[in-house]
């Protein structure tokens, strides 16, 4: 018999676990740390789903509190993020094989985005459980209209969304400037995308060797346009495509 796995599902944003939640049938929630986690299943695997708040240290705390109290084996982070590499498009989705933490500065004594102590700025995120919800969103994402509709596909040009791979830049700030865009980019320039959570988690799932993978939905290009219709976005397209794409990587296991 095989051991029962039991998947973290972490959302960044209510409209998205909402979502989630819909698709168990028989979550059950617990207040733990603040928190409310649902535990329930999802095409009969376990799933634990919560909302990790933003920035980082709430992230961390969500992601402690799922391996320590809730005994996952394995993390899943959806979410938004802006867009910082060429040809990352408003609608694509970036599947993070690594993260930094651009806001980690503790030089002279270590060098810039250097975890102190950990002898690395980058953590990577699980090959083989990457390539599974990579799976899940190229086949999720062949028809975008069945997913969202024809009407959010329209409206935000969402006509052939495409996945990368690649490294995501998290920090504590927003980034809502073209000035703060182009200086990640030169910092950072394998960079796809920045947002504000994905590096924290990593770093917990490393410190307690459990898998994690993280695909994130671009909302802008972290630029001076980066708060236009993000809310809209989200309830339009971000919590469909998580959805659909954790739908059908559970459907696949």
């Amino acid at each position: 018999m095989k051991p029962t796995r039991r998947t973290g599902i972490v959302s960044a944003m209510q409209q998205e676990l909402s979502a989630v939640l819909a698709r168990m049938p028989d979550e059950q929630r617990q207040r733990v740390a603040g928190r409310d986690f649902w535990v329930g299943h999802w095409h009969g695997h376990e799933v634990v789903a919560v909302l990790s708040r933003v920035g980082k240290v709430a992230a961390a705390t969500t992601a402690a509190v799922l391996i320590e109290r809730f005994g996952v084996d394995r993390i899943v982070f959806t979410g938004t993020a802006g867009g910082l590499g060429d040809g990352v498009r408003v609608g694509d989705l970036v599947l993070a094989d690594g993260f930094v933490q651009h806001d980690m500065d503790a030089s002279p004594l270590f060098p810039r985005f250097e975890v102190p102590l950990y002898g690395r700025a980058r953590f990577d995120t699980d090959g083989a459980l990457s390539a599974a919800l990579g799976r899940a969103a190229r086949s999720a994402l062949a028809l975008p209209a069945a997913v969202l509709g024809a009407d959010a596909v329209a409206e935000f040009a969402l006509h052939a969304p495409r996945v990368h791979s690649g490294l995501i830049a998290s920090g504590d700030r927003f980034v809502a400037t073209s000035a703060e865009s182009a200086a990640l980019r030169q910092a950072l320039p394998a960079a796809l995308a920045v947002e504000m959570e994905g590096a924290a988690v990593a770093q917990v799932c490393h410190d307690c060797a459990v898998p994690f993978a993280a695909l994130r939905t671009i909302s802008d290009r972290a630029d001076d346009a980066a708060h236009v219709d993000f809310m809209r976005f989200i309830d339009r397209v971000a919590s469909h495509y998580s959805a659909a794409i954790l739908e059908a990587y559970f459907r696949s296991l």
